[in-house]
């Protein structure tokens, strides 16, 4: 590769992918075209510390929730559309 020289921004924001959006770093290197050692010294550079790690954790759990929830919303609704489509050619 080349000696790339990236801004801290654009670094914040790889590093930003793979903790809150949770992207595995191999996509995130692929997707940027940055090496895969980079993003994990850059993660270690610019991840915020662990200090509250109660909180991170509560966090992460709500996303993790929201997601479930969000998921399973949409199964109920395309099982609600199903049945109003299958009693009606029942009738």
């Amino acid at each position: 590769m080349g000696n790339a020289r990236f801004s801290d921004e654009f670094k914040r924001d790889a590093v930003r992918q793979m903790t809150e959006r949770g992207y595995p770093v191999a996509e995130v290197s692929q997707r940027l075209g940055v090496s895969q050692h980079s993003l994990y010294e850059w993660r270690k550079k610019f991840s915020k510390p662990a200090t509250g790690s109660g909180e991170d954790d509560q966090a992460a759990e709500v996303r993790r929730l929201k997601r479930e929830l969000a998921r399973v919303t949409e199964e109920r609704d395309i099982l609600k559309k199903a049945a109003a489509y299958f009693a009606k050619d029942a009738k």
